[in-house]
């Protein structure tokens, strides 16, 4: 991954010294040596990079080009931004602010010694090549114009990551009738096999299939794995079971664990329940969780997945074994055949018989496993000619050559995990092993993943081949290149195809580590006290330390260990796992931050039980690009939050009490996302109008910010905004920021003000190019304008307090796919509502929920011709579904829950209403409303 580093800090010091060039002045020569002697070593270090498996020495060598790129850019930018906040600002104070990154009486001519004596290393090291016989490789215009050609015949076929599912037909049929059949029941129920074998995909179609989701009334799914907390599992499927509220959540939190344990055990003793435990590793943790479960008869089931022999065939229990085997060689190919070959490219049959006998000859070396299979695909699905083929077959020898001894490391797919990880451009390297930060088994949100990625400087713009995108756009499309080549799976996706979670398989993150490790690209601090994954916590790695993930649970007693608070050459340090966790001494628990001298990453969330200042020690990281705080009980922020005028993405979102914000955010020029606190305070008004990068501005209080700042906001994306005061000269301002706002394509208004009903609706009425619409508390009617929106697609209302008739509004709103009604949406006064003959013509996904005044549904025959997927719940009023349910061909989904006992009587199978939704392939029918 050395290309990877060398290429990405050659753009960087080259973008910096560009916009900086008169502060670097003094040090200029220094630095256009050093760029060129990397720019000489830039064509062999795709030789060197695919060498150093095998060659240790190689691999050394290696390590020393990636520090000294790293150690470059680190001089270069600290000295620049030392020059400029002191020009530019002219604050006397300046050295004192930086005092932990120069010492006092640096010099100018030191700092140019410093970068000469890199350029001496990296000069050194390139002359070392032919020693090495590391050869010079180019990449060929060709190649290039092939793999975007690739890319867009690949793009049609879908994200899903299960659409192919091959082989599983028979196991669904199996493990349903045991779990449905009264004469073949069983307490629990175990699906055992090896990694990557697809035992999560089979517990999830057994999970979702129709006849188990009408046997049993309620579900529950909890993933296990490696790292668990009991009381979190038990807490979680307590709250799943009995659909709890708002006010149930809370109770159970405040429970003792023995309290949970026996309210749980009732519940699976008194209701027919269905829980699946998923990727449970040792017989230690099913004893420790058994306690919750009914050992006596009852109608409820577990179902675990496990990859442990001995937890799924544990003594004395009424359980059912069911062994997932690997697929046979006519499914190999047709699950191969499915992900890889593109129906337009195989026109010739000869190509195509010789890319099944190819296919046909690797597949053998995958035995079976889904997971390898599935990867392989990937390498190939971007290869469409017979020669490539033919290369990647060529190399799987040399994998598996490369591999023998060690079938143990992934459990059979070594080898193609590794050929999947060294087919990756140079540019996804780096995204890819950035993914290893997160736990096991854990979902990431993309939208800060890309973030992340950004501030990292793992994107360029040069990516874009000349369009106009924006790097989070470029960071959007290299995810999805990953995702087509099956190195992550899409978590969850939203109602326009975007991904909003995804995830990557254990046997694949098991890879990443080792790759992270090799690369010395990060090091992971557990700490777990037992069961530690020796990938996650060897330290001995070649080169420094750049990135730190820490996990910690109830043992750690503080943030950092005393290897981490001296580590200055650390740029992302992000922490998990703090939730639950509450330190020995909250005194000085950040202070050690101070030391992280070049730190660019720095996400320290979810200290809820925690009550910290933010010190003020934090101006001085001034490399600063990604910073946040979120669900934090951070109190106060200190004025030196100003320095930092590097950030990108600042996000502010605590928790619990007010905070008074400095106003210093305006220094932030390079901000693209700022999230405020939902209710902060500010000395005067906060100044916002120098952030011409700012793409999403969440929580703007009116009180506290002058909506014209907003007009100069010219590349805003996203806005959520608070009504909390009434505003002078709406229509000026309006005016003066009109052209701002018909750009947003986000739009979430919250009104909490009585009087601000018009106003609120006049904002929303100057925002005619948004995407999504959020309108939370009382507004006026709506805009009969509303249907003219062009590109109104999701629309979420609650607390609106709409009168009947404003339906005739939304109902014709022409490119409508996403609909969510909840609480108080409508005025008290409204008991029905209907959906008449040909409105919402695009509707896809309606929810409706909370809605505690309708008693009356009405869907006439002709409504909503495209609906998929309906929710109703908690809509307590409510006695019957409407007979117009019928007439939608096209629902594939309805989930029912928290429903009047009255409806859920009528529904059963044997229900006077069931035929109104017999025709629904899957049905979701949860508990009644509990009193």
């Amino acid at each position: 991954m050395a290309e990877s580093v060398v290429s990405f800090v050659l753009e960087s010091v080259r973008d910096f010294t560009t916009q900086e060039a008169k502060f670097l002045s003094g040090v200029g020569h220094q630095v256009e040596v050093a760029q060129n002697e990397l720019q000489l070593m830039q064509g062999f270090l795709k030789d060197a990079d695919a060498r150093q498996g095998q060659d240790e020495t190689v691999r050394i060598w290696v390590a020393k080009i990636r520090d000294a790129a790293y150690d470059l850019e680190d001089v270069i930018q600290t000295y620049g931004l030392k020059v400029v906040s002191k020009k530019k600002r002219g604050l006397k104070n300046v050295l004192k602010r930086f005092a932990c990154i120069f010492k006092e009486g640096v010099h100018l001519h030191q700092i140019g010694a410093e970068i000469e004596n890199i350029t001496a290393k990296i000069s050194a090291l390139r002359s070392s090549l032919q020693s090495y016989n590391i050869k010079e490789i180019r990449d060929s215009s060709d190649g290039e114009s092939s793999s975007q050609l690739h890319q867009r015949l690949r793009q049609s076929y879908p994200h899903a990551v299960e659409r192919d599912v091959v082989g599983l037909e028979s196991n669904v049929e199996e493990l349903v009738m045991h779990l449905v059949k009264d004469e073949n029941r069983h307490r629990v129920v175990s699906i055992w096999g090896m990694g990557g074998l697809g035992k999560t995909t089979l517990a999830r179609k057994v999970y979702h299939d129709k006849k188990v989701r009408q046997h049993f009334h309620s579900f529950a799914w909890f993933c296990v794995s490696q790292w668990y907390q009991v009381r979190n599992v038990w807490e979680v499927i307590l709250i799943e079971l009995i659909s709890a509220t708002k006010e149930q959540r809370q109770e159970v939190k405040g429970m003792r664990d023995d309290e949970i344990a026996t309210k749980l055990f009732r519940v699976l003793q008194e209701m027919k329940c269905l829980v699946i435990l998923d990727d449970i590793w040792r017989i230690e943790t099913w004893n420790l969780l058994e306690a919750a479960f009914p050992n006596v008869e009852t109608e409820s089931t577990i179902l675990l997945t496990t990859r442990n022999q001995k937890v799924a065939t544990l003594p004395n229990r009424n359980a059912y074994l069911h062994k997932l085997q690997p697929l046979n060689e006519n499914e190999s190919w047709n699950l191969l055949e499915k992900r890889a070959i593109s129906e337009r490219a195989d026109i010739d049959l000869g190509m195509d018989t010789k890319k099944r006998e190819l296919g046909t000859n690797m597949l053998r070396h995958c035995k079976g496993l889904p997971l390898a299979i599935i990867v392989l695909a990937g390498v190939l699905a971007r290869k469409n000619i017979v020669r490539e083929w033919e290369i990647v077959h060529e190399n799987v020898h040399e994998y598996i050559r490369r591999g023998m001894g060690h079938e143990e490391e992934y459990e059979g797919a070594s080898w193609v995990l590794a050929l999947s990880y060294d087919d990756l451009p140079y540019y996804l390297k780096p995204c890819f092993l950035y993914l290893s930060h997160y736990p096991e088994d854990s979902e990431f949100l993309v939208s800060e993943l890309t973030k992340l990625w950004v501030a990292e400087g793992l994107i360029s713009l040069r990516q874009r081949h000349g369009s106009e995108k924006i790097m989070e756009d470029i960071a959007r499309d290299c995810l999805s290149e990953l995702v087509e080549r099956c190195l992550v799976q899409v978590g969850t996706s939203g109602s326009t195809g975007t991904i909003k979670y995804c995830r990557i398989h254990d046997l694949v993150r098991d890879m990443c580590l080792l790759k992270a490790k090799d690369e010395s690209f990060l090091q992971i601090n557990n700490s777990l006290q037992e069961n530690t994954s020796s990938v996650a916590v060897e330290a001995a790695q070649l080169g420094k330390i750049r990135r730190l993930a820490i996990y910690l649970d109830e043992n750690a007693d503080r943030l950092f260990s005393s290897r981490d608070e001296t580590n200055g050459h650390v740029r992302s340090l992000l922490f998990f796992g703090l939730k639950e966790w509450r330190p020995k001494s909250e005194k000085r628990l950040l202070s050690p931050l101070k030391d992280f001298k070049v730190l660019r990453v720095l996400k320290v969330e979810g200290l809820i039980q925690v009550e910290v200042e933010l010190p003020s020690e934090i101006g001085n990281m001034v490399h600063l690009r990604f910073l946040s705080v979120s669900n934090s009980g951070i109190k106060t922020f200190p004025p030196s939050l100003g320095n930092l005028v590097c950030l990108q993405t600042l996000d502010f979102r605590v928790w619990g009490a007010i905070v008074v914000i400095p106003n210093v955010i305006m220094k932030m020029k390079q901000l693209r996302h700022l999230y405020l606190p939902w209710g902060y305070r500010a000395k005067g008004t906060l100044e916002l109008s120098t952030l011409g990068h700012l793409q999403t501005l969440d929580s703007l209080s009116t009180e506290y910010s002058d909506l014209k700042d907003v007009g100069r906001l010219t590349n805003l994306r996203k806005l959520r905004i608070k009504m909390s005061s009434s505003l002078q000269n709406l229509e000026e301002i309006l005016k003066f920021t009109g052209s701002t706002l018909n750009r947003i394509r986000s739009l979430i208004m919250y009104n909490d003000m009585n009087n601000c009903e018009e106003q609120a609706m006049q904002i929303v009425s100057s925002c005619r190019g948004i995407y999504k619409l959020v309108l939370v508390g009382p507004i006026a009617e709506l805009s009969k304008e509303l249907h003219n929106y062009p590109n109104l697609t999701k629309l979420k209302l609650y607390d609106c307090g709409l009168k009947e008739d404003q339906m005739g509004i939304l109902e014709k709103l022409p490119n409508l796919t996403t609909l969510r009604l909840g609480y108080k949406v409508f005025h008290e006064n409204a008991k029905m509502l209907v959906f008449s003959k040909g409105g919402f013509p695009s509707l896809q996904f309606l929810y409706a929920n909370d809605m505690s005044e309708i008693t009356e549904l009405r869907v006439e025959e002709g409504a909503m011709p495209r609906l998929c997927r309906l929710e109703i719940k908690f809509c307590s009023r409510l006695t019957t579904l409407p007979d117009g349910l019928r007439y939608l061909t096209n629902l594939r989904e309805l989930t029912i829950r928290g429903m009047h006992r009255e409806l859920h009587r009528r529904i059963e199978e044997d229900g006077e209403d069931f035929y109104k939704i017999q025709h629904v392939p899957s049905l979701v029918i949860g508990e009644p409303w509990l009193t």
